[in-house]
């Protein structure tokens, strides 16, 4: 069974004047556990609304989506949190670290939705994405490339099965952005974790073997 699989995924929005415009119509769509997927697309063609219906911070209009053998589609907005939390890990554009916690403390929130806090290897997250001597930071005591390499240790701290990294390197500079994404593949790697990254940055998405277009796979 693969890790993740998606069919007839609906999404519209309603505009101020009552019109519906579809954002997202995804026939089919699946991944494999420790697959690692870039998809290919410029703004407004629904990208981080399709990572939000994955992670269940949107709800569908209809369809499916299955991750780990569970239906998020099928759950109330607590149900689908309570699953996130427990298989998703996410890698936000804007970081979305709390300004008034360290940088070990943005970690460690991070786990308490998921199997519960533990200190040491949100240490070892820490260390491991070149930050052990920052845990004691918070995000304006760091620089745009520390904070997003945060990001990136909150996103596995729960041990997620599916990591989904929105433009995760949108604020970086060329230097910061391919070493960003090398580090977000290799930690996933590392925990066997698989990774659907979408963006419209041509160097990033030359990382991955094959970058599908997401007019490919979205049909809207």
């Amino acid at each position: 069974m693969p890790l993740l699989t998606i069919t007839d995924l609906q999404k519209a929005y309603i505009s101020p004047e009552g019109s519906q415009t579809r954002i997202i119509d995804i026939p089919h769509f699946e991944m494999e556990e420790g697959a690692q997927i870039a998809l290919r697309g410029g703004s407004g063609v629904g990208k981080t609304t399709f990572l939000n219906l994955i992670a269940g911070i949107l709800g569908a209009d209809s369809g499916r989506i299955v991750v780990s053998g569970e239906e998020m589609t099928a759950l109330s907005e607590s149900g689908r949190d309570r699953l996130r939390a427990s298989h998703i890990g996410y890698i936000f554009q804007t970081f979305n670290l709390l300004p008034g916690y360290t940088a070990l403390e943005n970690v460690m929130l991070g786990m308490m939705f998921g199997k519960g806090i533990d200190a040491g290897f949100a240490q070892h997250l820490l260390e491991r994405v070149g930050l052990g001597d920052r845990m004691g930071y918070r995000p304006s005591q760091l620089s745009v490339g520390q904070q997003q390499r945060v990001a990136v240790a909150r996103a596995v701290a729960n041990r997620p099965r599916l990591v989904l990294a929105d433009e995760p390197t949108g604020n970086l500079d060329y230097h910061h952005a391919n070493a960003a994404i090398a580090l977000v593949r290799e930690i996933c790697g590392e925990n066997n974790a698989a990774l659907l990254t979408v963006s419209h940055d041509a160097e990033v998405l030359g990382q991955f073997e094959e970058a599908t277009d997401f007019a490919q796979v979205n049909r809207a």
